[in-house]
């Protein structure tokens, strides 16, 4: 409205003054761009207001009803308390039902007379290994033993306190460990078949 009233008034003064071509230019000018200048900022400050929304109401809570979800609650954690703790079945421990069949046999193939020889002849074998490898230990702890007796003898003759001081239990000897003798020997070159393993481990939630 106000460019209108504008662009009005300056047509008017160039029809009552002089028409100088110049004059009307620089004045049309000036108008047209006073209008956008005024427009440009009446769009700014429509689009410069806040929108304002309504704020939530609260939702007004009956007391008496949380008072009694209250009271469900600790009625659920005394019984909870009053149930002992679940626990978890570690299944390794359990054979299963199936397996306890006393029908389930497995039937085995017949040997044949050469192998069967050749498994008690290698059996046979394997014991007198066996027992001449034990005769051999006891024989170096036989003289081991003795060895360390006459050595303490020794020592006792020359100095009691030196005796008791080696008769004393060594601690650092703990933990001992050695190697147990294994029902066969070991196979030369020999490469074990790489397996799969598919977990199935059950997982219990409380």
């Amino acid at each position: 409205m106000l460019a209108q009233v504008a662009a009005f008034g300056g047509l008017s003064l160039l029809r009552r003054g002089a028409g100088s071509s110049l004059l009307s230019s620089q004045l049309l000018w000036n108008v047209h761009c006073r209008a956008n200048h005024w427009q440009s900022s009446l769009l700014g400050l429509r689009t410069a207001l806040p929108m304002r929304a309504e704020p939530k109401k609260k939702k007004k809570v009956d007391p008496k009803r949380e008072i009694a979800q209250r009271d469900r609650m600790k009625k659920k954690i005394k019984k909870m308390e009053k149930v002992g703790q679940e626990l978890i079945p570690i299944e390794d421990f359990i054979t299963p039902v199936r397996f306890m069949d006393e029908t389930r046999v497995r039937a085995t193939s017949p040997l044949s007379f050469e192998e069967s020889d050749r498994r008690a002849l290698l059996l046979k074998k394997w014991s007198s290994y066996k027992q001449k490898q034990h005769k051999a230990e006891m024989d170096t702890i036989k003289s081991l033993v003795y060895a360390r007796e006459e050595a303490l003898k020794e020592l006792r003759l020359e100095s009691e306190e030196l005796y008791q001081a080696a008769v004393q239990r060594d601690d650092g000897l703990l933990p001992f460990e050695r190697q147990e003798p294994m029902h066969s020997p070991p196979l030369p070159k020999y490469e074990a078949p790489e397996g799969k393993c598919i977990d199935i481990t059950k997982v219990y939630t409380q």
